[in-house]
């Protein structure tokens, strides 16, 4: 580690997590990088990563509020005032953002002692919910540098977080991950000066696996969360539609999540059931496994009846990386790296009959494939590499902590 790097606090909601691969990739990039990191996770996760300790945050020291908070507000009654004002004058989203920003409340307070006796040069807040939360707080009561990631979940989740502007417009730096994220934030009142969009990526590029000779079945996959925006119900029915159609499929769908048991009985109903797998969550090694099988990956992505709808999902890109062509709606910042004919499908995920025409010319047209597929890879070459992507990274944490 280079003890002239600079020591950088990141403050997560659950770290590691398994459905949040490219923040794991951040953070391994960031290290071999040379960045000092401390990692704080507030809910779940916690133990060792790659060599780092993660600190989780024991619930039961929320206890200590009792006295923490008088005291706290004893210290800094225009912080408690603005506060107040703050949680008087709004209503929040939803109760789950509710809490989300109580935990960042609580974290903050119980841990502003620490911070003070060992002030960090900079506190990175991973999400713009609890970790900005905690972060805005820290910085609000002693004035500790900060700067913070928002995704998409805290944008659009129920029309975004219950204080995102305050939290951003406060931070050194704000970390979006596709362009669609920036020009929301921007629409938003945050400072477009602020803003930095730098993509997540890949560790590995994988070999170009050879187009299969013959993809008959085709080969369908989609690795998503078993969740709304993810559109699967509209997947069903668009393998409803290739059964109708008569084109020999076979389809996996690697994720799990509370939809699931939904989505089987749909595919029960569609008589799409002895066609599709439903995998459930694998390791990440075994995403890799599942892309040399595929002959295309779809996905259905749409905006969920709360708002929340995807980013870049890092499956298109690990799909176009290893040769596998996608098929995507156009929702959200997907089509900033599939573009329609050129590295990939865009298609409305509400007409099952266009992505049946897709699909079946997938199936047999070679040439159209491999047009698709070597730009697809070029795509991921420049935009998509974990290690040129951080090091930009990198050099906004360390000008961060330099101020």
């Amino acid at each position: 580690m280079n003890s002239n790097a600079p020591a950088v606090t990141y403050l997560f909601t659950t770290f590691p997590k398994t459905t949040e691969m490219f923040l794991q990739r951040e953070i391994a990039a960031l290290r071999a990088r040379g960045l000092r990191l401390s990692i704080h996770s507030m809910w779940g996760g916690g133990g060792v990563f790659r060599g780092i300790a993660v600190e989780r945050f024991n619930k039961w020291r929320l206890l200590e509020l009792v006295w923490l908070i008088p005291y706290e507000s004893w210290r800094r009654p225009d912080v408690l005032q603005q506060l107040l004002r703050g949680l008087a004058s709004r209503r929040p989203p939803s109760w789950i953002n509710f809490w989300e920003n109580m935990l960042g409340a609580g974290f903050a307070c119980v841990y502003a002692r620490s911070f003070r006796r060992n002030p960090p040069a900079l506190i990175h807040a991973a999400w713009g919910g609890a970790p900005a939360t905690a972060a805005w707080l820290l910085w609000r009561l002693d004035g500790h540098r900060f700067s913070a990631g928002a995704h998409a979940y805290d944008i659009f989740e129920h029309g975004g977080d219950w204080w995102l502007r305050e939290k951003l417009e406060s931070a050194i730096f704000v970390h979006t991950s596709t362009a669609f994220a920036r020009d929301a934030l921007i629409a938003r009142g945050v400072p477009a000066e602020k803003i930095v969009c730098i993509r997540s990526g890949l560790d590995r590029l994988p070999a170009l696996k050879p187009l299969r000779a013959s993809r008959v079945p085709l080969h369908l996959l989609a690795i998503a969360r078993l969740v709304e925006k993810k559109g699967l119900d509209r997947q069903l029915r668009i393998y409803a539609a290739l059964k109708e159609a008569g084109v020999d499929f076979t389809a996996r769908i690697v994720g799990d999540g509370a939809l699931r048991s939904r989505l089987e009985k749909l595919a029960g109903h569609l008589g799409v059931a002895e066609n599709v797998a439903f995998i459930g969550q694998v390791a990440s090694h075994e995403v890799w496994e599942h892309l040399a099988w595929a002959d295309v990956l779809l996905h259905t992505g749409v905006v969920a009846p709360s708002g929340d709808r995807d980013g870049l999902p890092n499956a298109i890109a690990e799909a176009m990386a290893a040769g596998v062509p996608v098929v995507t709606s156009p929702t959200a910042g997907t089509t900033e790296a599939v573009s329609d004919g050129a590295t990939g499908i865009v298609l409305p995920a509400d007409q099952p009959e266009a992505w049946v025409g897709a699909l079946r010319r997938l199936s047999s047209d070679d040439a159209f494939c491999e047009s698709l597929r070597r730009p697809a890879r070029s795509w991921v070459e420049a935009h998509f590499d974990v290690r040129v992507n951080t090091d930009r990274l990198f050099t906004r944490l360390e000008a961060a902590s330099a101020r």
